[in-house]
Parts: structure tokens; sequence; C-alpha cells
């Protein structure tokens, strides 16, 4: 999509980071993708052999250039791991590949980015207790199939009820919205939540996906958020990060509204909350 393009660009230009900011990962391993994904799954989608149902359910003609892009996109989600360790945050300007599950792919997500790497902390003892925030307008339900039975992984999905995907999974903390949702009772419902999981669960890491398919401008998302709405959503999650001192990275997630800029200035808040924040 143009915006993975786009985002860097305009934080570049408004000189929020520069060039030693970005990093370029490398395809990420198969035993790591094997620590989340099944095997035999795995192999399908590797070898372009997924059955015409599975093609249909992924939304995309399945490529060789398709599966390259997120084994690629997972690594990155892995390395800002590293990063948030070293500086308190780190963003992958893709990802948030959330609807893929252990043993599938749906809605444009292949390989579950933030799962694998959550997984990756795990074996690599780098986290012990791992909170999942995905306020994408969409449940996250192929990471809360990942994590259903694993007590070390909490994971929260904030999203449109009556939305895609239409089966939904079990997430340890499920918060369904009501269409048309707008700032101030969506905000209140973080309020109300945020400090809670932070005290109960006690993560001493977090992913975060931001997806800014919450927007009344988006086509998709059938929820009524402002930019400044969604901003200050952001803002909430990251300073609950800071405030506890627990690493986050961020996926970017979804984002369809008509405007390409209002996509674009959506994510590029996310990145301008966090320089505030962090830097």
């Amino acid at each position: 999509m143009l915006k993975y393009e786009l985002i860097p660009g305009q934080l570049l230009y408004e000189g929020l980071i520069s060039q030693d900011n970005l990093f370029s990962p490398e395809p990420v391993s198969e035993d790591v993708i094997l620590l989340t994904h099944e095997q035999a799954y795995w192999e399908r989608l590797r070898d372009i052999n997924l059955t015409p149902p599975e093609i249909r359910r992924s939304g995309f003609p399945l490529t060789e250039q398709l599966v390259s892009r997120e084994t690629i996109i997972a690594q990155g989600t892995i390395d800002g791991c590293y990063f948030a360790i070293e500086n308190g945050v780190a963003f992958n300007v893709a990802g948030g590949t959330h609807h893929a599950g252990s043993n599938w792919c749906e809605g444009f997500c292949l390989l579950n980015d933030q799962a694998i790497a959550a997984n990756y902390l795990l074996k690599k003892n780098l986290a012990s207790r791992i909170l999942i925030i995905d306020l994408d307008v969409h449940q996250g339900n192929g990471t809360a199939q990942i994590f259903y039975d694993n007590p070390q992984v909490f994971t929260l999905s904030v999203h449109a009820e009556k939305n895609f995907p239409f089966r939904k999974e079990k997430s340890d903390l499920d918060i369904g919205l009501e269409i048309g949702i707008k700032d101030d009772a969506y905000l209140n419902i973080l309020d109300d939540m945020l400090p809670k999981v932070f005290q109960d669960f006690n993560p001493d890491f977090v992913f975060y996906l931001s997806g800014v398919d919450v927007l009344a401008t988006d086509k998709l998302g059938h929820l009524s958020l402002s930019k400044e709405g969604c901003k200050e959503r952001d803002r909430k999650v990251l300073a609950a990060c800071k405030s506890n001192k627990i690493p986050v990275q961020v996926s970017m997630g979804g984002g369809y509204s008509t405007r390409i800029q209002d996509i674009v200035d959506a994510h590029c808040n996310t990145f301008r909350v966090a320089a505030d924040l962090y830097f």
C-alpha cells in the first residue's frame, strides 16, 4: 500500500525522524515462524500451494513476493522489539497482521507479525508477561486464537462488534463497540480499562496495534473517531507504557479512509505522540 512509503517520507520531511532512525529487516527464519504457525500451513504458504478457499480467505492473489513481504514484516517487528527494549518504543511502519491464525490466513494477513514476535521474546527469555493491545477497528481474531491458552500473553481487543471478522475468537478481554461510537465514549472506555489491565496483568512487554481504521472517514470501520480522538487514543496507550516503564512495539495496522492524506496523517500522529512522550 502507498501509505507504507508515504509515512516515513512525511516523518523525514517534518524532521521527526532521520535516516538513522530507520532500519530494514531481513526475512524472518522458518524456525521462528514455526514458534507460532503450524508447519503444514507455513509450508503450503511458503511453497505457494494454498488451496483456492484459503487464497480467497486471504484476500490476495498468492505470490512469492507477497509471502516474502510478510516474512520481512515479521522480522521487522522482532527487530523493533530490541529497539523498544533499548529506547522504550519502536515502530514497524507496516505489520499488524492480526487476522492470521496458527494455521490460516485471512483479511490480507498471512503471518501474524506481533504473535511471531511475542513468541520469539518468550523463547529468548526477553519477556515473560506480554500484553497485546489491539485497537484496530477489527477484532484481532488470529492473535486471540494463537494465545488462547497461553497465560504468559494477555490479548486485548477493542473493536467494532458488527464488523469483520464475523466469526470472532475469544481474546482475554474483548470490548465490542457499537457502530458510530465517537471520541468521548471511546476514550472513556480506555480510561476505565487500561489502568486495570496494566495493574492486574503486570506486563513486562507491550505490543500495540494502532490501526487508524477507527476514523469516521474510514470506508470499512463503522466507528466515528476524529483524527484528534485517534491521536489521544495513542497518547493514552503510549503514556501507560511509559509511566509503567514497559517497552512497547507498535505495528500500524489498518486504515482505509478515502483520502490517503487522512490515513497518513493519522498514522503519523502515532509517531508524533511517541516522539513527544519519549524523546
